[in-house]
């Protein structure tokens, strides 16, 4: 314990020094002039108990260990605990009640669950596909949020001048998605590392800018309102149907209820996800699939193995960006209004953020990182103003604590016995 001593001190000052310049300080105009003031014994508080908590926890954390590891058939660390998920058997029954449970959730949630759900298997979708690009094929894109764009907006204006409807338009989306990765492939051909990765962060920030200045075509920030709904076999979920169509709940003959187009846009988000889970796993099973991986691992040996990494990169760009052409159709049709203010680097960064805190190249990480990173800042909500210091704390502590992710991809290999 006196090891721990002074790192815990230290810690607890560290704590305290930072959470006090970034919490406990405001701004405060009186007409022109800014002066500085306190922020309020609640957030003296706060800040006590964070700096309490830290200095406890470094002093007591080998005490803490050894607790643990006596812990009768508890694993003793995050590797054995990705071990017992190697099983077949329990894989199987841990993909049939996640489905299930995802299934019954619309029914025995609100109206808010609903919804939030729905928004996580958004950045499932997401997160599926720049697992793709990043995780599987090891290709950093930085830009990914720019397919993600193309897919809503593509949709958005399909449905503005051709009248087209939602089946019609996500096929589009994510065709006119998978074409901008294909085109976006080939200047990033000799690129890896930074200078992808600052290429991909152009083509984002392109897409956005393009967004907000052709006015004449997209309607500039005003965005695009009045995006047409899902429906259900020419079903709208709607109170009153527009004309020649007809509305669920006179076709099935029940009441009118809002919030049967919630749990129908969930899931359909639902199917979305599933449908890219099922696509992702025959893929790694194809040549395609293990061709990825071996560029990932290293791209000289691709090339003396007969592999085309030009092909290989192409696919993982074009694939990837059809996934997110996707989800961004849903996004529109969801949120009927979209504008280019949704679509910000922020948004790749987060996406980002999930494929590496699951884990590279792992599909139930992307899933679990998914959740954590959509249900934690709405849980966050009061504290709005700091939630992007708790998104950066809580990356660094997975920096520190997993930084091969939370559940990273199991690869098969071979030991020799010593």
């Amino acid at each position: 314990m006196r090891a721990n001593l002074k790192p815990a001190v230290i810690s607890a000052v560290v704590v305290v020094v930072l959470t006090a310049l970034l919490m406990g300080v405001r701004l405060n105009q009186d007409g022109t002039n800014l002066s500085l003031v306190g922020a309020g014994p609640d957030v003296y508080w706060k800040i006590a108990c964070a700096a309490i908590f830290i200095f406890f926890y470094n002093l007591f954390r080998d005490h803490l260990a050894a607790l643990w590891k006596a812990m009768p058939g508890m694993p003793t660390t995050p590797t054995q605990l990705v071990e017992v998920s190697k099983k077949p058997a329990l894989r199987r029954l841990f993909w049939c009640f996640l489905i299930a449970l995802a299934i019954i959730w619309p029914f025995i949630s609100n109206r808010g669950g609903t919804d939030l759900a729905t928004l996580v298997l958004i950045y499932v979708m997401l997160g599926l596909g720049l697992n793709i690009v990043v995780g599987l094929a090891g290709l950093l894109d930085l830009g990914y949020v720019g397919f993600y764009a193309v897919g809503a907006y593509g949709y958005a204006l399909l449905a503005m001048y051709f009248d087209v409807g939602f089946w019609t338009g996500l096929v589009a989306a994510g065709a006119l998605a998978a074409l901008f990765g294909f085109l976006l492939g080939f200047p990033v051909l000799r690129l890896r590392g930074d200078y992808l990765a600052i290429v991909t962060l152009g083509f984002g920030e392109i897409i956005r800018i393009l967004l907000n200045n052709m006015t004449w075509l997209t309607n500039g920030p005003n965005g695009i309102g009045g995006i047409p709904k899902p429906t259900l076999f020419g079903l709208e979920f709607s109170r009153r149907a527009s004309e020649g169509m007809q509305s669920f709940h006179e076709f099935v003959g029940i009441d009118y209820s809002s919030e049967h187009r919630v749990i129908f846009l969930y899931l359909l988000a639902l199917l979305l996800v599933l449908i890219t889970l099922f696509v992702i796993n025959r893929l790694l099973r194809m040549p395609i699939g293990r061709a990825w991986e071996a560029l990932r691992e290293d791209e000289i040996a691709c090339r003396a193995l007969g592999i085309n990494p030009t092909a290989v990169k192409l696919g993982a760009f074009t694939i990837g960006a059809s996934f997110a052409g996707f989800a961004g159709c849903f996004f529109a049709a969801r949120q009927g209004f979209i504008s280019p203010e949704s679509f910000t680097f922020i948004e790749s960064a987060i996406i980002l953020a999930i494929v590496v805190l699951g884990g590279m190249g792992s599909q139930i990480g992307v899933i679990l990182a998914a959740i954590i990173m959509t249900i934690l800042p709405e849980m966050a909500r009061e504290f709005n103003e700091y939630r992007m210091l708790l998104f950066g704390l809580m990356m660094v502590l997975m920096m520190i604590w997993r930084p091969q992710g939370l559940l990273p991809m199991n690869r098969p290999h071979l030991e020799l016995r010593t």
